[in-house]
């Protein structure tokens, strides 16, 4: 998330349902909780009994047969088994940290793992679904952490990045112990992470920063390269794979509040057209069915709504 400060009903983040084509749901969360779509993402329902900012949001891999959502806050985690209807709060241990950052395990099914990212306290850890939480922060030197990302094959190579303050660091152990990568600009707070659908073949991952633009890595972040800033903007909120990245190279990415699409992996961008009667800044976007011409497009924004163009 970007240092500016927000309005009153920005929204941080979108997530959807994997079988948002036959279900339809898709769930906000802003400075004025959280809200769920049934239908789509054309209309929506406040989730939560009160209202309380949710910057951090991440739905279970296998959604349709466990219906997990997690969302984090101040002090603690929400955690709902059954869609969002009920919730249960899981307190971090004081002083309350802030969760600004969620990541689950593609193998929730089997493993339980999620993932939670704070500012100031580092990186916290469940290995059961989010019932019992743990500080995991050996090696991690800057425990300011904005994002993370788990490799799509993470049951098999156990690694996950953390985005913090001052670059990326990354861990091969399941987050029990961090090395810090060689990440080209000291100091430059990066606020996104996404890492590539064929991560095990293509070992590619991409940053976001905060005032330098967008980053990638085929070293599975030992170097980077920057990209045109120019073409997308400085400050890079959010970056999502088309679902055919690995032949069609297809991206998309939020920077200073407006949309860029590429398809050739990064190396040129085009603005993403958004049409008419979608005015104000955009500040999260989700594509639950992937960046294919009529695909569903969800944009949230700074007033509080979220749209589908």
């Amino acid at each position: 998330m970007s240092d500016e400060q927000p309005q009153p009903n920005t929204i941080y983040n979108l997530a959807g349902s994997p079988a948002f084509a036959n279900d339809g749901v898709c769930f906000a969360a802003g400075m004025q909780g959280l809200k769920r779509s049934q239908d789509g993402g054309y209309t929506w329902t406040d989730v939560l009994a009160v209202r309380i900012a949710v910057p951090a949001l991440v739905i279970s891999p296998t959604f349709v047969a466990d219906h997990g959502l997690f969302a984090g806050s101040m002090g603690g985690i929400l955690c709902s088994g059954d869609g969002g209807e009920t919730w249960r709060v899981e307190h971090l241990p004081s002083p309350p940290p802030y969760v600004v950052a969620l990541a689950v395990s593609p193998d929730y099914a089997h493993d339980g793992t999620v993932f939670a990212g704070t500012m100031e306290d580092g990186v916290f850890c469940s290995r059961n679904r989010g019932y019992n939480w743990y500080t995991w922060n050996f090696g991690l030197l800057d425990l300011n952490v904005l994002a993370l990302a788990v490799s799509p094959d993470f049951g098999a190579d156990e690694t996950v990045f953390a985005a913090v303050e001052s670059g990326v660091f990354r861990s091969t152990n399941g987050g029990r112990a961090w090395r810090e990568s060689s990440f080209p600009i000291d100091d430059a707070p990066v606020i996104s992470l996404a890492i590539s659908p064929g991560f095990g073949t293509d070992h590619t991952l991409f940053a976001g920063t905060e005032a330098h633009g967008l980053f990638k890595s085929v070293d599975r972040g030992k170097t980077w390269q920057r990209l045109a800033a120019q073409a997308i903007g400085d400050s890079v909120d959010a970056i999502l794979f088309g679902s055919n990245f690995a032949t069609a190279l297809d991206l998309l990415v939020l920077g200073d509040g407006r949309l860029s699409v590429s398809g050739d992996g990064g190396a040129s961008w085009q603005p993403w057209p958004v049409p008419a009667g979608i005015e104000g800044e955009i500040t999260a976007v989700l594509a639950p069915t992937g960046l294919a011409a009529g695909s569903a497009l969800l944009v949230g924004l700074a007033d509080g709504r979220v749209r589908r163009v």
